[in-house]
């Protein structure tokens, strides 16, 4: 190559001795013989040449270098797989996995929709002659007792006080409907036959199958010997006392339904499992103990290679396409309320309310009764009466206030063996009160429980040595007497809460829970609470401690959650992103319902600075029961995913250690 100077020629020697003036191209026959790639020719740029010619006499070794490997033919073909193709094979072996209290929903990571099938499993009875079983769906403990009665009316005055106060949006005022108009017409129907066979049948069970999975074990005949099992209620392993209710049980049921249904509707065989990874959705508010033996099972009994294990909120924003939202799940068991920002789920603001969809099927069949409904025989213990008053929920209930007076009604009950009714009723107020009982849930009536929840701290785990008592046992006593010295400056004083009573063996707990946070930097807490001055990091735990196991309504409960936040401006960001996901709020009027009460609840401060109180229940028109699961298939397609799996090996090594080390939450 020559270089020439001012006002000299500037020349390009190529490899075959052809010489050219800058700025000039070769010709077809000129190029013959060079390694060029096709239809393309090789301009001379002076300047580029100078700058080469520099970094030559900087370092020639890496120019001739270059030079050589410039000299090597490079085919023009795309590569055999290209990178999105190789992004979506591997989805295609991500099972993900939203295990819900009635209903599953399981698919491939590429799946536009999973499979929702109901959560249950009929098993057979050992030995015949053995009583029936069957898990409770709507009936629940604390219902059936005199205080109950009095609170479920107590808290019906109240329903029926703020349908009557709020206008209609013509401006007129609601004109209550007493119970007893529609009670004298409905107590004189009669069914009507349209058909003497129903077209409803029950199970075949001639062929004596050892269980029964999904819709075909809700349509076994209770004459023919097998238990009704749901392995999960309100978000944890349903353990009780009764027939099938050990840990080990429960388990077993969880591994029976998932092999099932991975063989038989998303058709993988069990022994391919191995070149399969699975993503677990698990609640915000999740007992550690359940996650791990779910999480042991996918990796050792199932034979998945890896897992993830994300929450369901967090999952639920990723499936929503926001960065930040207040989420609330409505489930048909638990209600959760939780604040999650850019994919982390505050721990503070984390809620689990003990009640969902089916307390308010409940509710509304007890108003039914009081309306004198026609279909006398209908029973909440049996199976298919509760389907059918779970139907008619789903038709009828709604939160528009503008809808009122007496309608007329009319449904269908179908029974194996039984001619196919069609039935006609009147209905007042009873179709809105139902789902108002969400926002005053004393109407539930239920007594005796605990109905808040929050996140405590692990008891321990012998398998996990780094869990957060030996962090604290094996501080240095400076570090402690430092610590203790530093709570001692910052802790308020009682007279600064509301309830100035001292603290019970249940408060005091949870002030060490937060000591403990403290102490671990964020271990129990997320960055931006560990970041915050103790002071209001106590103030807010000691506020929620204050709510903890009372009946919140699901308005107050948002509103606790979001002033739990750290900042204001987290705040803001919260009230300005409601994401409503689950089943348990589908229906008609209930986002400007919600957006309405929290409006008016919120606080005045906030009522001036934040521009719009959004309430999002159907992002992208997609089914808000399905969003979750939608989040956790697009979480398989994330690159920052694959730091986060637990792989079979590592979990037979380490066992729930991995979990402290992997889970995309503080575990």
């Amino acid at each position: 190559m020559a270089v020439g100077g001012r006002g000299e020629a500037v020349f390009c020697t190529l490899r075959n001795g052809v010489t050219l003036p800058m700025g000039e191209t070769l010709t077809q026959a000129e190029g013959e013989g060079l390694p060029m790639q096709s239809n393309h020719t090789l301009a001379c740029s002076g300047t580029a040449m100078t700058q080469a010619e520099k970094g030559e006499q900087e370092n020639g070794k890496e120019k001739e270098r270059e030079k050589e490997q410039r000299g090597v033919k490079r085919p023009i073909v795309p590569a055999a797989v290209p990178e999105p193709l190789q992004e979506q094979i591997q989805s295609d072996f991500i099972v993900v996995i939203h295990p819900g209290s009635t209903t599953l929903r399981i698919g491939r990571a590429t799946d536009t929709h999973p499979a929702a099938i109901p959560h249950a499993i009929a098993r057979r009875h050992k030995q015949p002659g053995q009583p029936t079983y069957s898990d409770k769906w709507l009936v629940r403990d604390g219902l059936n007792k005199q205080e109950g009665n009095e609170q479920r009316q107590n808290g019906l005055k109240m329903v029926d006080q703020a349908i009557w106060s709020k206008k209609m949006s013509n401006g007129t005022r609601r004109i209550p409907v007493l119970p007893e108009q529609a009670r004298v017409y409905n107590k004189q129907i009669r069914p009507a036959i349209l058909d003497h066979n129903s077209g409803v049948k029950w199970t075949n069970t001639s062929q004596r199958p050892e269980y029964l999975v999904g819709e075909e074990a809700l349509y076994v005949n209770p004459a023919d010997g097998y238990n009704l099992h749901y392995p999960i209620r309100g978000g944890q392993l349903n353990l009780h006392p009764g027939p099938g209710g050990s840990l080990t049980a429960v388990l077993t049921d969880l591994e029976t339904i998932w092999s099932h249904v991975t063989q038989k509707i998303l058709e993988i065989p069990l022994k391919d499992l191995k070149y399969y990874r699975c993503i677990l959705l698990v609640p915000d508010i999740y007992n550690r103990l359940h996650v791990k033996e779910m999480v042991n099972m996918v990796l050792m009994k199932m034979g998945f290679s890896g897992v993830i294990v994300h929450q369901e909120t967090v999952c639920a924003v990723f499936g929503s396409g926001l960065s930040s939202a207040c989420v609330v799940d409505i489930g048909d068991q638990k209600t959760s309320v939780c604040c999650v920002e850019d994919g982390i789920s505050h721990r503070n603001t984390r809620l689990c309310l003990a009640y969902g969809g089916s307390d308010v099927t409940r509710c509304l069949f007890w108003l039914l009764q009081r309306a004198g409904f026609p279909y006398r025989e209908c029973q909440i213990s049996n199976t298919l009466d509760s389907l059918l008053l779970q139907q008619l929920k789903e038709n009828f209930a709604h939160l528009d206030q503008d809808v009122c007076g007496i309608q007329d009604h009319e449904f269908q009950v179908r029974r194996p063996d039984a001619p196919a009714l069609l039935y006609q009723m009147r209905l007042g107020d009873e179709k809105l009160q139902a789902p108002m009982a969400l926002f005053y849930p004393a109407t539930f009536g239920i007594t005796g429980q605990k109905m808040t929840y929050l996140q405590h701290r692990s008891q321990g785990d012998a398998e996990d040595p780094h869990d957060e008592h030996y962090l604290l046992a094996t501080q240095s006593k400076q570090d402690q007497s430092a610590k203790a010295a530093a709570d001692r400056k910052t802790l308020p004083k009682p007279g600064l809460y509301e309830d100035s009573r001292s603290f019970d063996p249940q408060d005091r707990g949870q002030m060490q829970d937060c000591d403990l946070g403290m102490a671990l930097n964020g271990g129990l807490v997320s960055a931006t609470d560990a970041e915050e001055p103790p002071a209001a990091f106590y103030n807010r735990k000691t506020a929620m401690s204050q709510f903890e196991g009372k009946a919140l309504g699901l308005d107050k409960a948002i509103l606790h959650s979001i002033e739990c936040c750290a900042s204001d401006d987290t705040k803001k960001k919260m009230y300005s992103s409601i994401l409503v996901v689950g089943g348990g709020l589908m229906f008609h009027n209930a986002q400007h319902f919600l957006q309405h009460r929290i409006l008016n609840k919120m606080p005045p401060s906030f009522r001036r600075v934040v521009e719009n109180v959004e309430v999002i229940t159907r992002p992208k028109d997609t089914d808000p029961r399905f969003l979750a699961w939608k989040g956790g298939a697009v979480l398989a397609c994330l690159d920052t995913t694959q730091e986060l799996w637990i792989y079979q090996r590592e979990w037979q090594r380490f066992g729930v250690r991995m979990l402290r080390e992997r889970a995309a939450f503080a575990w």
